[in-house]
């Protein structure tokens, strides 16, 4: 079985919560529109000033997706 990927995508401010909540929506969309086998999205208020949207996808996604989303950084989703 390959990796699984958590693409993290950092939203600061005092709108962060609500543009990490969106962003989500749009990933929830590319998940769809490319039939991705893995649909794991969310999205998480660090503190008042910090959110994060991300998905999780496997080894052979994650270059395609990189390019294509640019996300800001990547961890091993467990």
């Amino acid at each position: 079985m390959s990796r699984q990927i958590k693409l993290i995508w950092d939203f600061r401010g005092e709108a962060s919560a609500k543009t990490a909540e969106h962003h989500e929506i749009h990933l929830k969309e590319y998940i769809a529109i490319e039939k991705f086998p893995i649909n794991i999205t969310g999205f998480e208020i660090k503190n008042e000033l910090h959110a994060i949207a991300f998905m999780v996808v496997t080894d052979d996604h994650m270059i395609p997706v990189r390019d294509a989303l640019k996300p800001h950084r990547g961890e091993l989703f467990d």
